[in-house]
């Protein structure tokens, strides 16, 4: 059975209208009914209580060109009909209440009529798929008369799915891949995975205004990541402040609360002028905060109020001020451990959930580590105006290192780009060869096994050489880090709440510091004797 053809449009009160030599000029209400190849079983017409008389001459003249279309008049008063909010909510109102059947009919909405608003207004409708219709446009005719007859007009149909255009849709997904390809600064990344999370931050990031949530270990690239998705929000042109970052570890003490939200004069001995402080310096723009975990209590209560009103108290005043700035958050913590260890706010992490992404280490994209290096020799070339290559059998060596258990990469790519900057400074004659990659391979071998040397060394200095080797390695692992967290907290519950917070959250741990204590005493150690020696 075929679908019957519904137009649904507003009268037009200027082109529809005309009392004298009606039929000798152009009605677009009247001609949409004419064409023999658009055949129009009913016309939904909206019109005002003005526009009554129109209504019914326009009727009367569908009537006798075209008695086969139905009319059906829908009135809809506007008040101002170029208010966009009044107009759309409307539109909205009677698109709600239309009972559209798409299996029995098929639609189109005619923009030929009405204001500017009104067609921008049936755009957002039909694109939203409130309404399940095509657009219709109509054009006058053109020139003058044929044989003492009016030329015909003409009429387009437009499918607001894009989808449908495969060259629209090829340009969509080639802007797509270009955004995806500019947060990861050109390098072609082979890693399935990171690849789909670079193509969701590309989406939230031009989507929305929320903060983002950067999580991942050190040199990971979250402080490159987040400076990359600043430059495609300006070059978009949703962003036109700056980009301020902050590394809130090196926030302490009272001028953390003074370095971020400002002072006033006289708020605090030696402010001895205004400070601004960085959320109002990142006004309009994106303010990166790096290892957010870092900051205090009061800075984190200070910091939620600012993310959610965009408006904050600087130190000593008591006049607020605001900054429209979109936070970029990073961390190489676990968060929700810290919340459950009560040394990161609920509320805030709350707040700052909303979109977070697990950027990966080195070890876990070992498939990205030959474009990385090709990446960090054009960049060394670019920056010290010296072109350097590697040959085939260096390029080997070093990737099959690079990809081993052996390669620890404790700082990630920036472990790589340090190695990569050391590799093509001494490249002879700008070429890295073997034994230029053999070299930086024992360097890189020494330096991490300093690391374990300077964990070996943590414990000894509690047990004694002789003593240590009497300990499992498994033990010394576990220990390594105990003895860290121990130094790092002020008191043992401190202590025992950052190392058993997922067992205090089950409720499996009644006493964390009574619980560290036989931990550490299954080794013949105390508090005491773990916190002076570290001191």
């Amino acid at each position: 059975m075929e679908k019957k053809r519904v137009v649904i449009g507003f009268l037009g009160t200027t082109l529809d209208a005309g009392k004298q030599n009606r039929w000798g000029r152009w009605r677009p209400t009247v001609e949409l009914c004419q064409y023999r190849d658009l055949p129009i079983g009913r016309l939904d017409m909206i019109h005002g209580e003005g526009s009554m008389a129109l209504a019914e001459r326009v009727t009367a003249d569908i009537a006798q060109v075209s008695p086969a279309t139905e009319v059906r008049r829908h009135l809809m008063n506007l008040a101002d009909p170029w208010d966009f909010e009044e107009v759309y909510g409307a539109l909205h109102d009677f698109a709600r209440g239309y009972p559209f059947d798409p299996d029995a009919e098929d639609y189109l909405v005619n923009i030929t009529t009405g204001t500017h608003v009104a067609q921008i207004c049936w755009f957002l409708l039909i694109e939203a798929h409130f309404i399940p219709a095509k657009i219709l446009q109509l054009s006058p005719p053109r020139g003058g008369r044929d044989g003492g007859e009016r030329q015909p007009s003409s009429y387009g149909l437009i499918d607001i799915d894009l989808s449908r255009y495969d060259r629209i849709a090829t340009r969509f997904r080639r802007d797509r891949d270009e955004a995806a390809n500019f947060l990861k600064s050109g390098i072609e990344t082979r890693n399935e995975a990171f690849n789909r999370m670079i193509d969701r931050i590309e989406q939230v990031a031009i989507r929305s205004k929320a903060p983002l949530l950067l999580c991942g270990p050190t040199g990971a690239g979250k402080s490159q990541l987040a400076r990359r998705i600043y430059e495609l929000k300006k070059a978009r042109r949703q962003v036109g402040g700056p980009f301020v970052e902050v590394n809130c570890a090196t926030l302490r003490g009272d001028g953390a609360a003074s370095a971020l939200f400002g002072h006033v004069r006289g708020a605090f001995t030696g402010a001895a002028s205004e400070r601004a402080g960085l959320l109002r310096a990142a006004d309009k723009g994106i303010l990166f905060l790096d290892e957010i975990g870092e900051l205090g209590p009061d800075e984190q209560a200070m910091a939620l109020r600012a993310i959610e009103e965009k408006r904050f108290l600087p130190v000593g005043s008591d006049k607020e001020v605001g900054s429209d700035f979109q936070l970029i958050a990073g961390t190489n913590r676990d968060l929700s451990l810290d919340v459950r260890a009560g040394r990161f706010r609920e509320d805030l992490l709350a707040r700052l959930n909303l979109w977070t992404f697990d950027l990966p280490g080195l070890a876990d994209r070992p498939e990205d580590i030959e474009p990385n290096l090709d990446f960090e020799l054009a960049r060394f070339s670019e920056r010290e105006g010296l072109h350097v290559t590697i040959n085939r059998e260096a390029r080997q060596r070093y990737l099959a290192f690079a990809a081993s258990p052996a390669a620890r990469w404790l700082a990630n790519f920036r472990d790589l780009g340090a190695s990569v900057t050391r590799m093509a400074t001494l490249a002879p004659r700008g070429r890295i060869d073997a034994a230029t990659v053999d070299e930086e391979l024992a360097r890189l071998r020494r330096a991490w096994a300093s690391k374990a040397d300077d964990d070996r060394d943590l414990l000894a200095d509690l047990f004694g050489e002789s003593e240590l080797d009497g300990i499992d390695l498994f033990d010394r692992v576990q220990l390594v880090e105990v003895v860290k967290v121990c130094r790092r907290e002020p008191t043992a519950s401190a202590a025992g709440r950052a190392l058993f917070a997922a067992s205090r959250a089950k409720k499996a741990s009644a006493n964390d510091a009574d619980r560290l204590r036989k931990y550490l005493g299954r080794f013949g150690l105390d508090w005491t004797a773990v916190r002076e020696r570290g001191a």
